[in-house]
């Protein structure tokens, strides 16, 4: 028999109608994220984005993160000696990328100057980072956080603010004093009451007469980066619930006494340990008035917040920039996808939510550093919680629908950021968490209400839908009967609302109109299934071709 000509074999293996692959390209060749900064304050740091977004686009970048992924966080209890460490174990990847975050200055921007538009600049690294790696994006998020609240204790903040905004990752277990950066997590949720944090049970013992160190005891059912140098966490002392700074090793250079119990086995976010912990008479330094705890824990909540927006944008975009890419160079049916009609509307209507979301992320990275915006930032960074969060999975999972069977498989990047997708909703309050504390503020914030109000009302007379919209909701809002049933509905017309006046104001007005056309006259309730005609191609140029 004659042996089979390996040449026939190949013939039958040759590759066509196949996208290039989507690597060493600017993750920040984004017309939204680009006006955004300039737009608020920022524009000054554009180079220092666009350099950023290069070096996460580098193929050996996009490696990493999957590499971190797929590698999960081990956790080591014990040493080889028998001595209980409490330690996480990372594969290489993670740590490669978590000194590409810091270096990049994710956790820091915001802090380490007072330029004005730093905490713009900072959102859009941060938003960058998520779009490449999630999972080392929570102890960013965490470490930029604690800054305010830690700010509530001058001395403390004195001694760990430099550790936090320092940008040399090192990622080993020693004492904070011997690091070149630390990190930072945060622990409130127990078994009995989630977001009933009033519900739990861990109990604080002064160790001084000045009530300044104490001792903890107790289990918190999640701890958020348990590997972190430091952690916010919640207590009971007989004054109340209170906060509290718990380091990992105590002044004297000893393990502090928090133990590990396990870590998550999550959906999503599988780079980034979860874990179980125990306080088991752990030392602590108080932050803020006794009994006073959820007020100045709110401080790092309200950051984290931002970051949960942020971080949805980033993946809605990703996820949409994907689905472009491979629509512009496959075809089907003798035409690319791109020029498919029914796809042209998908991928429009997925372009539309990822600059809506991006606008309003940006915009709430200006308010947070304006103390003049305080009141503003603390109503729309709920509002925008709840709904790009929302958004995200449905967005992702369409525009992994845009590439078939070829979406589905974990060589593509879409199963990660769709796995990734949810936990910006349920981290830091969720749905329902957030829409009532939207409605609260109605009901309690008169200054949040006015600040949010002005921001609609700034964009008036731009579109006459939008200002009938707007009419109808405060409307609404008017009357509170029944209004907890509503408040979803409620956020849910506030947050368009809001990404609509930042899109009248701000973007090409042809991308205003088609968010207003699709979003407020004749919403859809599945991407690409609006009526109403728009220009789809200036949509669709929104999201340039990076290869």
């Amino acid at each position: 028999m004659q042996p089979r000509d390996p040449r026939s074999q190949l013939r039958t293996h040759e590759v066509t109608n196949q996208p290039p692959p989507l690597v060493n390209y600017d993750v920040a060749d984004d017309p939204a994220l680009l006006a955004g900064l300039k737009s608020f304050g920022a524009g000054w740091a554009i180079d220092e984005v666009r350099r950023f977004g290069r070096e996460l686009g580098r193929d050996d970048v996009l490696e990493l993160g999957r590499q971190a992924n797929r590698f999960s966080p081990e956790l080591k209890l014990f040493d080889r000696y028998g001595q209980r460490i409490d330690e996480v174990e990372f594969h290489p990847a993670y740590h490669a990328l978590m000194a590409i975050a810091m270096q990049g200055q994710v956790h820091a921007r915001g802090w380490r100057d007072g330029t004005p538009g730093a905490q713009v600049a900072r959102t859009a690294l941060a938003y960058l980072m998520n779009q490449i790696e999630s999972g080392v994006c929570c102890p960013m998020a965490m470490t930029c956080a604690i800054v305010p609240a830690l700010r509530n204790e001058p001395a403390l903040a004195q001694l760990w603010e430099p550790r936090f905004t320092a940008t040399d990752y090192d990622g080993r277990a020693v004492p904070a004093g011997e690091k070149s950066a630390c990190t930072a997590g945060m622990a409130m949720t127990e078994k009995q009451g989630g977001s009933d944090v009033r519900a739990n049970t861990t109990r604080a013992e002064p160790l001084d007469a000045a009530r300044s160190e104490f001792r903890l005891t107790g289990h918190k059912w999640f701890c958020s980066a348990p590997m972190s140098d430091a952690f916010l966490t919640l207590a009971y002392t007989d004054q109340g619930l209170t906060c509290f700074f718990v380091p990992r090793w105590t002044p004297d250079g000893a393990r502090n006494a928090i133990q590990l119990q396990r870590l998550k086995d999550k959906l999503g976010n599988r780079s980034n340990a979860s874990s179980e912990i125990e306080y088991d008479g752990a030392w602590a330094q108080r932050v803020g008035p006794e009994g006073r705890g959820i007020a100045t824990i709110l401080a790092m909540v309200q950051q984290t917040r931002l970051d949960c927006v942020l971080g949805s944008a980033g993946l809605l975009r990703q996820a949409t920039l994907q689905a472009a890419h491979h629509a512009r160079h496959r075809s089907a049916f003798q035409k690319r996808l791109i020029d498919q009609p029914a796809m042209r509307a998908v991928l429009a209507d997925l372009t539309l939510e990822a600059e809506a979301a991006t606008w309003l992320a940006l915009r709430l990275g200006a308010a947070v550093e304006r103390p003049e915006e305080r009141a503003f930032a603390r109503i729309a960074t709920a509002i925008g919680k709840y709904w790009v969060c929302k958004r995200a999975p449905h967005a992702v999972y369409e525009a992994m629908e845009c590439l078939g069977g070829a979406g589905y498989v974990e060589e593509s990047m879409l199963p990660r950021l769709y796995r990734e997708a949810p936990v910006n909703s349920i981290w830091e309050g969720s749905g329902n968490v957030i829409a009532l504390d939207v409605l609260r503020a109605f009901g309690r914030e008169p200054d949040s209400v006015a600040a949010l109000r002005a921001e609609l009302d700034s964009a008036r007379g731009a579109h006459r839908s939008f200002d009938a919209a707007l009419d109808a909701i405060f409307a609404e809002l008017s009357d509170q009967s029944d209004a907890e049933r509503r408040a979803r509905h409620l956020t849910e017309r506030l947050a368009v609302l809001l990404q609509a006046s930042l899109l009248l104001r701000y973007a090409p007005t042809a991308i205003a109109d088609a968010f207003v056309a699709w979003r407020i006259d004749a919403p859809a309730a599945t991407f690409g299934a609006a009526s109403p005609v728009i220009d789809l191609d200036a949509v669709l140029g929104r999201m340039p071709s990076p290869v």
